[in-house]
């Protein structure tokens, strides 16, 4: 099992224990992965998962990701599992990869949204992989907050969104990945990226040995699949850096500002983000975080490069935009 590679609070057998119980009482435990928090319920518990849409307000048909500590144990849910599943598990798994296959019969319509296929994930964050192992069986897991709101990588994230409606938090530091996991399609034959991640579409492509094919427009509703999500409360905008100046310039109310450079004497809040495409992903929620509680009408954000390494976190910031770059 590939480890965080950080330091991470791991918590006592007692506490996977009771999250366990939790889970198997129908509750709600959210839970550190690799990529951001998850909020963990039984994947086999309809009651239970309706309680977590609920507590998410997520929509009945947007589906969820089960969770598993194993592949052969994921594969379970999926009718088949074609060469090309089993491939990139192999290579990909435990870590940040969702495949998208048929559904077997232990996907129920509460999971997939009434669709045909179902989501399937096993992560590599040692207490998630701990909490899988001993609970059993797989785990609805979408991120731990808000729907369509920024998600979140750390404990206290996860508090400050969902305070009481969640029954237990059980801690894991802050996520490494920092943005949710790279979805891919094989449930209609052709494998497809649906939603960018730390596993790049190269690295999906030289797995495979194969061209993987582009998003289209008929492709199944999956997680991150909306126009505007993980999106913060204030406005924000994407912003070329040759137009930011002029920007700020330009607005006349309080504004906060994520870019590559120094800070602007102007701005009331500015974050300064760093120039790899890896360590940016992992700042973003919370940076995004921070400058929503800045009190600022709008926040600007310098468009990042647009070459393929940073193709995960773009998709991230148009989605929190919900618009196109300026």
């Amino acid at each position: 099992m590939r480890g965080q590679g950080r330091n991470y609070f791991q918590p006592v057998k007692a506490e996977i224990a009771k999250a366990v119980e939790q889970l198997k009482a129908g509750r709600l435990v959210a839970f550190p992965t690799e990529t951001v928090y998850g909020l963990g319920a039984d994947a086999s518990n309809a009651q239970a998962v309706a309680r977590l849409y609920a507590v998410k307000r997520r929509p009945a048909d947007h589906p969820v990701i089960v969770h598993f500590d194993a592949a052969d144990r994921a594969f379970t849910w999926a009718r088949e599992a074609p060469e090309a599943a089993r491939t990139l598990a192999k290579r990909f798994w435990p870590g940040p990869l969702t495949l998208i296959l048929k559904r077997s019969a232990l996907a129920k319509d509460f999971i997939t949204g009434g669709q045909d296929n179902v989501g399937l994930r096993v992560p590599s964050h040692p207490v998630a992989h701990e909490l899988l192992a001993s609970f059993g069986g797989g785990i609805a897991a979408p991120s731990a907050n808000r729907f369509g709101l920024v998600s979140p990588t750390t404990a206290a994230h996860v508090r400050a969104d969902l305070g009481a409606d969640v029954d237990l938090v059980l801690e894991g530091g802050p996520s490494e990945v920092g943005i949710e996991s790279t979805i891919v399609d094989l449930s209609r034959g052709e494998p497809v990226v649906l939603r960018p991640g730390k596993i790049a579409r190269a690295d999906i492509e030289a797995a495979l040995g194969r061209p993987v094919s582009e998003k289209a427009e008929d492709v199944p509703r999956h997680s991150g699949g909306l126009e505007r999500h993980y999106a913060p409360r204030t406005p924000a905008r994407l912003v070329p850096v040759h137009e930011l100046d002029r920007e700020i310039a330009r607005l006349k109310d309080k504004v906060a500002v994520l870019a590559f450079s120094r800070p602007d004497e102007r701005v009331d809040y500015w974050l300064r983000m760093p120039r790899n495409p890896q360590a940016y992903a992992r700042k973003l929620y919370a940076a995004l975080r921070e400058l929503d509680s800045a009190s600022c009408e709008t926040i600007l954000i310098e468009v990042p490069p647009s070459a393929p390494e940073w193709a995960a976190v773009l998709d991230r910031l148009r989605r929190a935009c919900g618009t196109a770059v300026t």
